[in-house]
Parts: structure tokens; C-alpha cells; sequence
């Protein structure tokens, strides 16, 4: 039977139950689509259907979702993205995470626009999607490898080099490493919350997608060719072409000034220019070798690889790190060699973990072992002192493989700080969810840390950078330290990044609401205003944060650990305590979202008013 054509998509959904070693399609009509567009918002529908409260995220039952959008395999730039949604380890709650790359757009061209996967392989497992199919392949001769080689020895086994894109899980994803990871196409990262540990559970080692034949129907291709261009050229020259010239790297000096740079595990936020100045971009891509390495169509071509050329690790090669590598195995750990931060970076990736949560994680340690809470006879005989890196690469691959202090290790800052006890748990770095944040200070970013902690991905959901709520009919904020603005502001922009992930494409690539909302009504024939791109995206938080009511959240793990919420002792946020008044910013953020301010579950009319009446009953 021939499928309906609907504008922008293939029609259809893969099913995968590896218990039963048994795959199906799943034709969606265009209804739907435009409900939910893609991505998390799609996912997140699944996932609420489908994985019942009693579901733990190792168990079979949990789902292993991946979402493309309409843009993806687009000539839109960047739009090879797609995002993994799941119920994750860190918070044993929803979660969703994007990663760019190929995989998006090759899902596309292999006739699919997502895999909704379930099950437990009997024997280790890969998935070949391609024609309109999906074969499964044994993955026994590839436990133990890295995501790196992985990716190497399945391109190689199908033959197919460039025309396929492979994402994999390493040891950590294995391992069950709670921050594990999903890596792909070279250093690709599905990231947060641990969605690699669910693959791991699964017995999946990796997933690869064929760049085939078949592509989505576009109701305007010229004027798709048109925006792609305009949307281009905004991003190229988006904050004076920053990141176009230097990488996300280009934040750093930024974060120095702001205050929110992470160091040595928040104990300090002044940092003097000798100790970083071979950090930035500005030194790096001026002094190591440094060539393109873009993903899927994308003209920014901010990712790159690099070829260390002087110190310890001269001749290393590897993905370029970006802004939050950098700050992981830099600042945060004690670290001013950037050779260092390529090598940990690339080796962080490749054993298949979250750098945000590794980064803390090691920090958390280097703090404890400064100050006698942790010895040399806990920590395996690694003298864990701040910057040292040959100890740091041994702790990362005891994490991996769960070798002793390392198994402690790999259940992430939270529970690793818990199970020690005393007074390591005052140090370490997390939201009483389970996760941590990503790679900055957030006690200078009010906006970031009350949306990571309020988050029901397990990350943060609506404050990607810069807040600038005026771009959705909101005032400017004015004061960043406000308790009233931030939670106002917040919830002003709430929705529209949860949008961009329902797209299939980088966000770095759509600076402009506007020409992103034409590009989806060129593909799709759609006149979507920002209204209803906003409440798709308001939409899916609604309907995760339904999920993890049912799956235990609870307002009081709605808050940061001690260190997370302490007061910075210099810098410029100096004295600038956010406790005090977290309460009060809750309750507000609550009530501006339309849901109930003493419990944070969404209001019937929230509910209502987005077209998920459904979720009502439930809560």
C-alpha cells in the first residue's frame, strides 16, 4: 500500500522489539505531525504511552526512542541532528538529548523519521538501517571497543566509509556507567542524562543509518533553497561571527568576565589570564592544525579536527572540544594544557560518557583529595591532585569498566557523594534530581541553574545561552540576579528550544525565528505562527513533566545541592546567594508556566489549552 504523501516527512516510524528480535512500521498521519513536528515532542508522546510507572530505565520495557524533524536531510545547514528520548539513569526520570552529525538526515534517506526501540537483545546486537529496513547484526566481536573504533570497524564491515553514519555506545555505555553516553560520526554526542546506559541495558552497541536514496517530499524546494541561504548567512554573522570564526570556544573569555567559567569545582571564579590563555580558540586554531570536519550540509562548519602540534601530546589527533570540553578538562579540574583537554576530550568520547558529568565528577574528587577526604588508598592508589592528568585518564577508564573506586565513580556526583558520606557530600556538584549541570558556573547564570533544576530532560530545557526574552514579546531582564525576572523571563522563552528539537537541525544554524518557521513552511506547506511553534514545544515539557510526576518527581528534588546553590566567593558574582530566595523564584516560575505552584504539576487548563486532555486524568 502506497503511504499518503505529507510534505517534509516519510510517513512512517520504526519499531524494534530486540527481546523478539522482531521490527515493524508505524504509518503517522499528518495530524500528528504537526501536533508534535518530531523530535522530543513526538518522543515524548511515546514515551508517556508507553513506559509505565514501575518501568525502570535498565529495564526492558523502558524505550529507547530517536526522533529526526521535517529540516532533517534538508539543505537547511546542520540539519543531520536528531534527539534520543528516554527515561534516563541520572534522574530516573524523563530525558531527552540532541546530537548533531549525520545520523538525522541518514535516518531520513533510509525511509524512517525516528526508531522507537524496545526489548533486550539475547546476545550483544547492532542495528543496520537502510532501504526502507532494518537488519540486526551480531556485535560480539566489538564489546569492549570504543565508540571511535566501533564506528571504524562497522564502516568497514558494511563497506560503506562515508555513505553511512554510525552511533555507538563505548564501555561505559556497557558498563552501565550512569553518565554513559551515545557517540557517533567521530565525537558526536547524545549526551545527557545517560541515554548511553539505556542502550547498554539493551544489549544495542550501536545503531548505523545508510546515506540511501529515499528523501521526504518539500512542498517549496525553491523557497526552502532561499531561507537556507538567508538562515546561513544569519548564523555565520550571529554575535560578530564568533562562532563562525573560532568555535563555541569563542565563549571563554566571556565566561571570565562573566563570572560563570567553572573552576576547581566552584571553590574560586577569578582566574588569571596565564593560566588559560593557551586555551583559547584564538591560540589553538592559530598554533594546532586545524581543518573542517561539518556535519550534515551545514556552512558554519564550527566543528573541526585537530592535529596537536607542540607539548606532551604533540602529534594527537581528534575532534576539536568544544567550549564545555574545554572547561571540563581545563579550569574545572586544574588543567592549562590544551593538548591535554584534546586528548582527555577525545578519550572521554570515546569510552561513551557525558563530559559535563565525567568533568565534575573528577573535580568533585580533586576537591576531596585536596582537602584529606579521600586518600590515595581510596582512590585506588591515583594521586587525584588538582591538574593532574595522567591520574585523571586512569580514574576515566576505571568509570568506564566500573573498577573499583571507579564503580563508585560511575553512578554519577550525586550518588557517589552520598555513598561516601561525610562531609565529600557538601562538595559535590549535582540538582537533587541526580544530574548535573552543564558546563558552567551557574551561581552567575540564575537563568541556567533554575531551569536546570526545574528541567524535565535532565538538562537544561529552555535557557540555551544568551535569555533574550524580548524576543518573544517578553521585557529585556535586566537584573540577572532577580528571583521575579529570572522566573518571569524563564518562562517567557520556555518552549521555543524544546521547538528547535523537534526540527532536526542545530540550533546554531536557526538564529532566526522567523526564517526557521519559513524553512518549515517551505518543506511542509505549513504557515505555523510563533504561537504554535512555541506551544508544540510547551507541549513536549508538558507531557515529560506529566511522566515524571507519575515516575516520582516531587517538588522538594526540584532544588541545587549545597555547592550548586553556594555563594561565590569572588568574581563578579560575588556574594550573590540564590537559596534565599529559591522558594519564592519556584513558585513563581510555577504559576508563569500555568502550573500549580506548591506542586509544580500542570493545570488542567495548561493542559487543555495545548491539546494533551489526556495527561488530565493521570495527575
Amino acid at each position: 500500500m502506497n503511504k499518503k504523501t505529507i510534505f517534509g516527512y516519510m510517513g512512517q516510524i520504526l519499531r524494534v522489539d530486540l527481546s523478539e528480535r522482531k521490527t515493524w512500521k508505524e504509518e503517522l498521519d499528518e495530524a500528528t505531525y504537526r501536533k508534535y513536528v518530531g523530535g522530543v515532542a513526538l518522543g515524548s508522546k511515546y514515551l508517556y504511552e508507553e513506559v509505565l510507572p514501575g518501568v525502570e530505565w535498565s529495564s526492558p520495557k523502558n524505550r529507547l526512542i530517536l526522533m529526526t524533524g521535517p529540516l532533517a536531510g534538508t539543505r537547511v545547514s546542520g540539519s543531520g541532528s536528531f534527539c534520543a528520548i528516554s527515561k534516563g539513569p541520572m534522574t530516573n526520570m524523563g530525558a531527552s538529548t540532541q546530537a548533531n552529525g549525520f545520523l538525522g538526515a541518514f535516518l531520513r534517506f533510509s525511509g524512517f523519521d525516528g526508531i522507537i526501540i524496545q526489548g533486550c537483545a539475547s546476545d550483544p546486537t547492532y542495528l543496520f538501517v537502510h532501504d526502507d529496513q532494518v537488519e540486526f547484526k551480531d556485535a560480539s566481536h566489538l564489546m569492549g571497543k570504543g565508540t571511535l573504533e566501533t564506528e571504524g570497524a562497522i564502516k568497514k564491515e558494511l563497506n560503506l566509509a562515508r555513505k553511512l553514519s554510525v552511533y555507538a555506545t563505548g564501555p561505559a555505555g556497557e558498563n552501565r556507567v550512569r553518565f554513559a553516553a551515545i557517540v557517533g560520526d567521530g565525537g558526536h554526542v547524545a549526551g545527557h542524562n545517560g541515554l548511553g546506559a539505556v542502550m547498554g541495558s539493551k544489549n544495542l552497541k550501536a545503531i548505523a543509518a545508510h546515506h540511501g536514496t529515499l528523501r521526504p517530499h518539500l512542498k517549496n524546494k525553491e523557497k526552502l533553497t532561499t531561507v537556507s541561504k538567508e538562515l546561513l548567512e544569519i548564523a555565520k554573522n550571529f554575535n560578530n561571527g564568533l562562532l563562525y570564526k573560532w568555535g563555541t570556544n569563542n565563549v571563554f573569555p566571556r565566561a571570565v568576565k562573566a563570572g560563570f567559567l567553572p573552576i576547581k569545582n566552584y571553590t574560586i571564579n577569578t582566574i588569571h589570564e596565564k593560566e588559560y590563555e593557551k586555551l583559547l580558540s584564538e591560540y589553538t586554531r592559530t598554533h594546532f592544525e586545524i581543518k573542517p570536519k561539518p556535519c550534515w550540509a551545514c556552512g558554519i562548519r564550527h566543528v573541526k579536527h585537530v592535529r596537536v602540534t607542540e607539548g606532551r601530546y604533540q602529534g594527537l589527533e581528534g575532534e576539536e572540544p568544544e567550549f564545555e570540553c574545554v572547561n571540563a578538562w581545563g579550569p574545572l579540574t586544574g588543567n592549562s594544557d590544551p593538548g591535554a583537554v584534546v586528548m582527555l576530550s577525545n578519550l572521554t568520547d570515546n569510552l561513551g560518557m557525558d563530559v559535563n558529568e565525567a568533568g565534575y565528577t573528577i573535580a568533585w574528587v580533586m576537591e576531596c583529595y585536596e582537602k584529606g577526604f579521600l586518600t590515595k588508598k581510596d582512590t585506588d592508589g591515583l594521586e587525584m591532585t588538582w591538574g593532574n592528568v595522567d591520574e585523571t585518564r586512569k580514574m576515566l577508564e576505571k568509570i568506564a569498566r566500573r573498577d573499583g573506586f571507579g564503580d563508585i565513580l560511575a553512578e554519577g556526583v550525586k550518588r557517589a557523594s552520598q555513598q561516601i558520606g561525610g562531609e565529600t557530600a557538601n562538595l559535590a556538584i549535582y540538582t537533587h534530581k541526580g544530574n548535573t549541570p552543564r558546563g558552567h558556573d551557574h551561581r552567575a547564570r540564575w537563568t541556567e541553574l533554575l531551569d536546570t533544576c526545574l528541567s524535565d530532560t535532565g538538562t537544561i530545557e529552555a535557557t540555551f545561552a544568551a535569555l533574550r526574552p524580548e524576543m518573544f514579546g517578553d521585557a529585556p531582564m535586566e537584573n540577572q540576579f532577580s528571583s521575579t525576572e529570572v522566573a518571569r523571563s524563564n518562562a517567557a522563552v520556555s518552549g521555543w528550544s524544546q521547538f528547535t528539537d523537534c526540527l532536526g537541525v542545530c540550533r546554531f544554524c536557526i538564529r532566526s525565528n522567523e526564517k526557521t518557521l519559513e524553512s518549515l513552511e517551505a518543506i511542509t506547506g505549513w504557515q505555523m505562527d510563533l504561537n504554535e511553534a512555541i506551544a508544540v514545544g510547551r507541549r513536549a515539557m508538558n507531557q515529560l513533566r506529566a511522566f515524571n510526576i507519575k515516575h516520582g518527581l516531587k517538588r522538594e528534588l526540584e532544588r541545587p545541592s549545597a555547592r550548586y546553590g553556594s555563594v561565590p566567593v569572588d568574581g563578579p558574582a560575588k556574594g550573590k546567594g540564590i537559596l534565599p530566595v529559591w522558594d519564592e523564584m519556584v513558585n513563581q516560575f510555577y504559576s508563569n508556566m500555568g502550573w500549580d505552584p506548591k506542586t509544580g504539576k500542570p493545570l488542567p487548563e495548561t493542559l487543555k489549552s495545548l491539546g494533551i486532555d489526556d495527561v488530565i486524568k493521570n495527575l
